[in-house]
């Protein structure tokens, strides 16, 4: 089998793929433009990839495709629905990412009540050498415990940040973005009431018409003063020009990790924020801590494994 990975750069260049060659002849690329995917597939049985998109014209191009791997949980950048027509498998992986997005969920949020920027800051640049005093409270800085914190999308990555939530004293609340999920064990609210009532919200949900900016202007504006948001579910589902707008005239901590558009487009309204110190963002990495990547590519191989010995 010609086993080919489109976009492995995607993976950083510290995560090991040589289980790959034992499977077959294993040839990898760090990108592939939409140009150049079928002269990079075009002799494959077993394409690998994150997140360049194999249509129709791919798969006309490239007759002999059996299985698609996708590396990642999300199958959007896959036409299933020709891939069946084909006879080609498609094969995703779920769950590897669980521990560490809810990591930088945590992370992200103890950063922004925590303000550790501003101290670190002040330390490295002299401050506390000059200081009177031992002590520098210039910021003042706040507790999870006792705060309401609301989860939007408790799906496995929320129900494990409203672990984490619990075992540092908050109280869990939720919402529902399917409206399908009740879980006894935390409160259900209507988005309205969470966004009024919650000291901090969380996002974790998917990308899809019941979320796409669903934290729009007016959800912003109904945002407890002092709260902090984090987005560590998919671009899209903050309304970011609005987002720009309300940091710099409401006291909102924010937190980001995905875009509406990846890469961050140049000029972009979050850089031109005057209340950076309200404002955290990086670049799409909560999935990706070692073990993550680790525990993907292993699954990947299993996916190749059970396809080969059928």
């Amino acid at each position: 089998m010609t086993i080919v990975f489109l976009d492995a750069g995607t993976l950083g260049n510290d995560i090991d793929l040589s289980a790959f060659h034992a499977l077959g002849e294993f040839k990898t690329f760090d990108t592939t433009r939409t140009d150049e995917r079928i002269a990079h597939i075009a002799d494959a049985q077993i394409v690998l990839s994150n997140k360049v998109v194999i249509d129709q014209e791919v798969m006309d191009a490239c007759p002999n495709i059996k299985l698609i791997c996708v590396t990642a949980t999300g199958t959007n950048n896959v036409d299933l629905e020709y891939a069946k027509v084909k006879g080609i498998e498609v094969k995703n992986v779920a769950g590897y990412s669980t521990a560490s997005v809810a990591q930088t969920t945590v992370m992200l949020v103890l950063d922004l009540i925590g303000k550790s920027a501003y101290y670190n800051d002040f330390v490295k640049k002299g401050g506390w050498v000059k200081a009177a005093s031992f002590t520098h409270i210039e910021k003042p800085f706040w507790e999870i415990k006792g705060k309401r914190w609301g989860i939007i999308g408790l799906g496995t990555i929320g129900k494990e940040v409203a672990k984490i939530a619990t075992a540092f004293g908050a109280e869990v609340a939720y919402y529902s973005t399917s409206g399908a999920n009740n879980d006894a064990a935390y409160e259900r609210l209507p988005l309205e009431t969470m966004l009024k009532t919650c000291d901090i919200i969380t996002i974790h949900a998917p990308l899809n018409p019941q979320t796409k900016n669903i934290i729009d202007a007016h959800a912003l504006a109904i945002l407890k003063e002092g709260s902090v948001l984090v987005n560590v579910g998919r671009g899209g589902i903050v309304d970011e020009a609005a987002l720009a707008k309300i940091i710099d005239e409401k006291e909102l901590y924010v937190g980001l990790d995905v875009l509406e558009i990846e890469p961050m487009k140049a000029h972009h309204p979050l850089l031109h924020v005057k209340h950076q110190e309200r404002l955290i963002i990086t670049p799409h990495i909560a999935w990706a801590s070692m073990e993550a990547r680790k525990k993907l590519m292993d699954l990947v191989v299993q996916n190749i494994q059970t396809f080969l010995n059928r």
